[in-house]
C-alpha cells in the first residue's frame, strides 16, 4: 500500500489556497501486484508489469478495480461541494429536449426528452395529430444502461428495425417492429457490430458484423468485418454474407440508395481510406464491382439519378468535392459538380438539393445547389457557430437544422429550400442566458510556427489575472473536427467562473486532408506540441496560470492528456484523461484498435515506428521522482473500443511513480461501455465528480448559485 498527504482546501473565494485553510487527509493506494513480462521489439526488452489487468474478466481485475473505486469515491465525497454541483447540474439539465421531426410512411416520428430521463423517448403522430410513445428507452432496462443505437423504417414505413447496445458495449441486438402494433416481428438479431441498417425496399436489409470471439471480448481482436442480408420472416442464421468473404477488411457497410436501385459498399482496413463497390438491385444475380479498389483515398456516394452517381471524394482534393460517375461504366473519367475550395466539404442532401457544409476556421457556412450543380443561394445561418442537418428524403417539402455554439444552446429550425425560408422550430429551454457569456476566436503559434484556431469561452466581465480555472480540451486525431457546440457541463463550468477552451489541433479535419496527415504517426507529436503551445497562450495572455489550468479529453483525447502531462507535467495542475489510448505499443492488439493503425502507426511497423510511439506512449513515460498533475482518470469496465486495460496500466505507473501531493485515482464506471448510450444520470454523476475534482485541486470552490 502507498499512502500520501492529500491537501485537502475549502477556500472562500475563488482565490488560491493558503495555509490556513489548508488540511490534509490521507490516500492509501491498493496494492497493484507486478508480473515479469517482457515483450522484445526490434532488439529492445519492454517490461510490462501490468499485463495482467489486461485480463477484463478474472477476478483479480475485478478485485482491483472494486478496490480503486473505493479509494476514489472516498476521496471524492470528502469535497464539500461536489453535490453542490450536481445538484447545479442536475437543475440546468431538467429542462424539455425536443428533436427535429421526420416522417416516415403515414406517421411523423421526432425524440423527446421531458427533461432529466436518462435516454430520450421516441413519439409517434398520425396526420391527424395523435400522438403515442414508439419507444421507450428507459424501459429496456431497469438501470438505464440498455440505450436505443438506430433506428431505420422499410420504404413504406411500415417496418422498423431498431438496435440497442447493453452496457455501453459497442455490439449490438437488432429488434424488428411492426410500426402501427408495434408488435415484434421475428427473432432478435444479435452480435452485430460497427453498423447501421439499411432497408431494401420492404423486404429486408443489410448489416454488417464480425464473427463475435470467445471469452473476454474486450481483449479479443475484431478484424474480419462481414455485409449480411437479413430477409424478414427468416431465422438470423439464414442470413446471407454479401461481401467480405474473399479477404479481411476490418470495416465493411452497405447501404441502399434511395431509388432502391443501387447497394453502395464500403469497405476499409483503417480510419482513412477506403474501397467502393456497387451492385445493381434492379437486375437478379447481379455482381458487386468495384468503382474505387484501393484505400489511398476516401470516398462515398451521396445520391444517384438512375445511373448518375454523385460521389463525395478526397481523391485530388484534399478538402474534398463532390464528383459525378456512370455507374454503367465506372471505369469512365469522374467529371466535377461541385469542385473542392478552401474550406473543407462535408455534403447533405434533401428535398431534391445539394447542402454544402463548409467549414472557415471551424466555423459553418452552407451554401445550396441544384441537381445540374448551380448554387442557389448561400443559407443564411444565425450567426457565428455550427450547423447541422438539412439531410431528409427528395419528397421532402421542409428540412430541418440545428444551430449551436459554444454559449448557445442549441436551437432546431426549419427550412424551405424552395424558398429560402427559415424559422424556429424548437427553440432550447435551456436555463441558460447567453448574454452573461462571450465566446472569442484567436489563432496563436505552434512550436513549429504553425498557426493553430482556438475558441475560448467564459463569463462577461472576467478579468485576465491569470487565476481563472480552465479546462483546455482537445482531441487532435483520426480527421474529427471540434466545432462549437453548447454544452451544459460547459455552462456550469463557466457559471463558476471557468474558462473553457477548444483548439482545432492538428490531426484533426477542420483543414482537410493535410491538415489531419500533419498529426499522425511520426508527425504525432505535432499535436502535443499544439496542445501544449494552446495552455501556454491561454497563460501567457493571463487566462490562467499553471495553478488552474486542467487539461481534458477523451478516447484519442485521453492519450492527448496523456502524452502532455507527462510530457510537461509542470504546465498543468490537473489532468482528465478519459477512456484514453495509454499503451502505444500494444493498442491494436486489443478489439478494432488494429484499424488505428494509420493515425498512430504500430509497433511492429518498423524500428523507426516503434522507438517513435516509445518516446510519448502515456504508459511507458511515467517516471519516478516526478510531481504530475492532480489526475482523475476516468473509463468503464465494459468499454470494448478502447480497453480498460490502457487506464488501468496508466493509473498503476502514476500511482507508483507520482511524487508529492497531487491525488492520482480512477473512477471506473460499472457495466459502462466508451461512452455512447450512458443514462443521464451517470452523466451528471460523472461530471460533477471531474469538475468537483478540478476546482478542489486548484484549491478553489464554485463562486456560482
Amino acid at each position: 500500500m502507498k499512502k500520501i498527504l492529500i491537501p485537502m482546501c475549502i477556500a472562500a473565494t475563488l482565490a488560491s489556497c493558503n495555509q490556513e485553510n489548508k488540511q490534509t487527509v490521507a490516500v492509501t493506494y491498493p496494492e497493484t501486484r507486478k508480473v515479469d513480462t517482457v515483450d522484445t521489439y526490434f532488439g529492445t526488452e519492454i517490461k510490462d508489469p501490468y499485463r495482467w489487468l489486461e485480463d477484463d474478466r478474472s477476478d483479480e481485475t475485478a478485485a482491483w478495480v472494486q478496490a480503486q473505486n473505493e479509494v476514489t469515491f472516498d476521496y471524492l465525497e470528502k469535497i464539500p461541494f461536489r453535490n453542490q454541483i450536481k445538484n447545479k447540474l442536475e437543475d440546468l439539465w431538467n429542462y424539455e429536449k425536443i428533436g427535429a421531426p421526420f416522417t416516415e410512411g403515414e406517421y411523423t416520428f421526432y425524440m423527446k426528452n421531458d427533461g432529466l430521463q436518462n435516454q430520450y423517448v421516441v413519439y409517434k403522430r398520425d396526420k391527424d395529430g395523435n400522438e403515442e410513445v414508439f419507444l421507450d428507452p428507459n424501459k429496456f432496462s431497469e438501470d438505464g444502461t440498455t440505450s436505443l443505437a438506430g433506428l431505420q423504417f422499410s420504404r413504406d414505413g411500415k417496418t422498423a428495425a431498431y438496435g440497442i447496445s447493453e452496457g455501453g458495449s459497442d455490439w449490438r441486438k437488432v429488434i424488428i417492429m411492426e410500426v402501427d402494433s408495434r408488435a415484434i416481428l421475428g427473432d432478435t438479431l444479435i452480435d452485430i457490430k460497427f453498423s447501421g441498417i439499411s432497408w431494401k425496399g420492404n423486404e429486408g436489409f443489410y448489416y454488417s458484423s464480425y464473427d463475435k470471439p470467445t471469452g473476454s471480448q474486450l481483449s479479443a481482436m475484431t478484424d474480419q468485418h462481414k455485409l449480411y442480408y437479413h430477409q424478414l420472416g427468416t431465422l438470423q442464421s439464414e442470413d446471407k454474407v454479401v461481401f467480405g468473404l474473399d479477404q479481411k477488411r476490418r470495416y465493411i457497410g452497405g447501404y441502399v440508395t434511395e431509388d432502391d436501385k443501387y447497394l453502395i459498399i464500403t469497405a476499409a482496413n483503417s480510419t482513412y481510406g477506403n474501397e467502393l463497390y456497387i451492385k445493381d438491385l434492379t437486375t437478379p444475380n447481379s455482381k458487386i464491382i468495384p468503382l474505387i479498389d484501393n484505400f489511398d483515398n476516401e470516398h462515398y456516394v451521396i445520391d444517384n439519378e438512375g445511373d448518375k452517381l454523385f460521389i463525395v471524394t478526397d481523391k485530388d482534393a484534399p478538402n474534398s468535392k463532390i464528383v459525378t460517375a456512370d455507374a454503367k461504366n465506372p471505369s469512365a473519367s469522374w467529371i466535377d459538380f461541385i469542385p473542392e475550395t478552401e474550406n473543407v466539404l462535408s455534403p447533405t442532401t434533401g428535398s431534391g438539393y445539394f447542402f454544402a457544409h463548409y467549414m472557415k476556421d471551424a466555423i459553418s457556412q452552407v451554401k445550396q445547389y441544384d441537381y445540374q450543380g448551380n448554387m442557389v443561394r448561400e443559407v443564411e445561418l444565425p450567426g457565428v457557430g455550427t450547423a447541422g442537418g438539412f439531410g431528409g428524403k427528395k419528397e421532402d417539402t421542409v428540412l430541418y437544422y440545428s444551430f449551436t455554439n459554444y454559449i448557445t444552446p442549441g436551437t432546431t429550425y426549419s427550412y424551405e429550400p424552395k424558398e429560402g425560408k427559415t424559422e424556429v422550430y424548437e427553440k432550447s429551454k435551456a436555463k441558460f442566458n447567453a448574454d452573461d457569456y462571450e465566446s472569442e476566436q484567436v489563432f496563436y503559434t505552434s512550436k513549429d510556427g504553425t498557426k493553430v484556431p482556438m475558441i475560448i469561452s467564459y463569463k462577461k466581465g472576467t478579468k485576465l489575472n491569470g487565476k481563472n480555472p480552465t479546462i483546455l480540451y482537445g482531441y487532435g486525431g483520426f480527421n474529427a473536427s471540434m466545432t462549437p457546440y453548447f454544452s451544459i457541463v460547459n455552462a456550469v463550468w463557466m457559471e463558476n467562473g471557468g474558462v473553457y477552451a477548444v483548439p482545432n489541433l492538428r490531426g484533426g479535419g477542420e483543414y482537410g486532408k493535410k491538415w489531419h496527415e500533419a498529426g499522425i504517426q511520426m508527425q504525432k507529436q505535432n499535436v502535443f506540441d499544439d496542445f501544449i503551445a494552446a495552455g501556454e497562450y491561454l497563460i501567457e495572455k493571463g487566462y490562467t496560470s499553471p495553478d488552474f489550468l486542467a487539461i481534458e479529453g477523451g478516447s484519442n483525447g485521453g492519450l492527448l492528456v496523456g502524452a502532455c502531462m507527462t510530457q510537461r507535467p509542470e504546465l498543468f495542475k490537473v489532468a482528465l484523461p478519459a477512456v484514453g489510448v495509454m499503451d502505444m505499443l500494444r493498442y491494436h492488439t486489443f478489439t478494432a484498435g488494429a484499424g488505428w493503425g494509420y493515425d498512430y502507426g504500430t509497433a511492429e511497423q518498423s524500428k523507426e515506428m516503434f522507438e517513435y510511439l516509445l518516446g510519448y506512449s502515456p504508459v511507458h513515460n511515467v517516471k519516478e521522482g516526478v510531481e504530475y498533475p492532480a489526475t482523475l482518470i476516468t473509463t468503464a469496465d465494459h468499454d470494448d473500443r478502447v480497453v480498460p486495460a490502457h487506464s488501468f496500466k496508466f493509473a498503476s505507473e502514476l500511482q507508483e511513480k507520482q511524487s508529492g501531493t497531487n491525488p492520482v485515482l480512477i473512477r471506473i464506471e460499472v457495466n459502462a461501455g466508451h461512452g455512447a448510450g450512458k443514462p443521464l444520470s451517470k452523466i451528471i454523476e460523472e461530471n460533477a465528480d471531474l469538475q468537483a475534482f478540478t476546482l478542489f485541486n486548484m484549491g478553489l470552490k464554485p463562486s456560482g448559485k
